[in-house]
């Protein structure tokens, strides 16, 4: 792959300029800290190209992806659409020869995986997605203190979100749009433990809860018919015989304390929204039988360095952090739970 002699020579651009969130300049502007050079924009709604035009004087501006792939001089774009659209649009771009970051779900099946990545090798492009929560403070924490073995060997991962609430009147509440209810905070949640069990998974057995809010939303609601699952969950068995539940419910009258809670042989490090909490069985526990609890705030998440890390291998300064392999990994993981639940059986793990 060539490289780039400094990142002000990279490119950059984002489909998808929408008003949700404001990710696409929220991208651009990281991506420029990062020393690239924010270059275009594609998005469908002319009003929103006026903003980002507004955001970024001069920037080029397409109503369609065909247009810039046609005109634009842009070598890396990031897809900040709806999930179902990241391997069609990102594919596009592929094979136009440019590289790829595709906003997190990296895609929605293996499949899709498989087949973006091939292409990318065949053209020698970069792909990657916008896992930039692999930095967050809470988990690199996390993982920093259980590697030194503050609680022992890691059996056991709990990571959970959600709470009893209807579904909102957006995409992300239409299956085959946004994949399922594990594609969006799921993702995210099982890629930090993925970053903790240093294991192969072996074995994933899906669960699902379907119809409730289908039932109870009104006729007129436009994702009725297409509605994710109430409740999903996932259980990942490791070669090494430690297991991981993910869980993402809008039916969870009692919530969960804690995003994610590592179980290990020593105790427990359980990661909240608020800070973290040890409890270990220390050098008294014998005499005593009770554990000591430590509790503190989260470090500063350090998200900044994913577009670092990105612009750094595409000057062939580093490795990247976040391959194509990598972010296949737990869509894959997703995929057969989803499979699993529908199929009611447990199904072998390939990109383990």
């Amino acid at each position: 792959m060539p490289h780039f002699a400094s990142p002000r020579d990279i490119k950059v651009g984002v489909v998808g300029y929408g008003g949700a969130f404001n990710m696409g300049r929220k991208h651009l502007l990281e991506m420029k800290r990062a020393g690239m050079t924010p270059f275009a924009v594609c998005e469908v709604d002319a009003e929103r190209l006026a903003v980002a035009e507004d955001d970024f004087p001069g920037i080029e501006t397409y109503g369609s992806l065909d247009a810039m792939l046609k005109r634009s001089d842009v070598n890396l774009l990031v897809h900040i659409t709806p999930h179902n659209l990241h391997f069609p649009l990102a594919m596009k771009c592929v094979r136009a020869g440019k590289h790829v970051v595709t906003e997190k779900p990296f895609v929605v099946t293996t499949s899709e995986a498989d087949r973006l990545i091939a292409a990318a090798e065949k053209q020698g492009v970069m792909v990657s997605t916008y896992h930039n929560r692999h930095w967050d403070g809470w988990v690199l924490r996390a993982k920093r203190e259980i590697d030194k073995g503050v609680i022992g060997d890691v059996f056991r991962v709990e990571a959970n979100m959600g709470g009893y609430r209807a579904p909102k009147d957006w995409w992300r509440t239409s299956e085959s749009i946004s994949g399922g209810v594990l594609y969006d905070w799921g993702v995210h949640l099982l890629e930090y433990a993925l970053q903790v069990i240093d294991d192969e998974a072996v074995e994933v057995s899906g669960f699902a809860h379907r119809g409730h809010w289908e039932a109870n939303v009104p006729k007129s609601f436009p994702w009725r018919g297409d509605m994710n699952e109430d409740e999903a969950t996932a259980v990942i068995r490791f070669a090494k015989g430690s297991l991981l539940r993910l869980r993402i419910s809008q039916l969870n009258a009692l919530p969960d304390p804690h995003l994610v809670a590592f179980h290990g042989t020593k105790g427990c490090y359980v990661i909240r929204w608020d800070g973290w909490t040890t409890r270990t069985a220390g050098a008294a526990f014998r005499k005593t039988g009770k554990l000591t609890e430590k509790t503190g705030q989260h470090p500063k998440d350090q998200s900044h360095r994913y577009y670092q890390n990105v612009a750094d291998y595409l000057c062939g300064k580093a490795d990247l952090v976040i391959t194509p392999q990598w972010a296949r990994r737990p869509i894959h993981l997703i995929d057969l739970a989803k499979r699993s639940a529908a199929q009611n059986k447990s199904l072998k793990v390939k990109y383990g």
